[in-house]
């Protein structure tokens, strides 16, 4: 949809979950954003950010935590405990 002014306004963009890929859809009013600021070596705020997005799917089988700490890990943002 266009304004008067012929900018583009009211434009709907679906977001996929991060860990299914499956569409979040404008209906979903349990999925959620994580946005997880990345610190250096000292533990010290570097500016920058990953963003995960999880579907209410996903939340509801009580699975996000290991999907995000799964997804951490291949993203090489948090270190393996084993």
């Amino acid at each position: 949809m266009q304004n008067d002014a012929g900018v583009q306004v009211d434009y709907y963009h679906p977001r996929k979950c991060t860990a299914t890929k499956n569409l979040i859809t404008a209906k979903d009013h349990a999925s959620v954003q994580i946005t997880v600021g990345l610190v250096d070596e000292n533990g010290v705020y570097t500016g920058e950010n990953a963003t995960v997005a999880l579907c209410g799917d996903l939340r509801m089988k009580a699975k996000s935590d290991g999907a995000v700490n799964r997804l951490m890990l291949e993203q090489k943002i948090m270190k393996d405990i084993q």
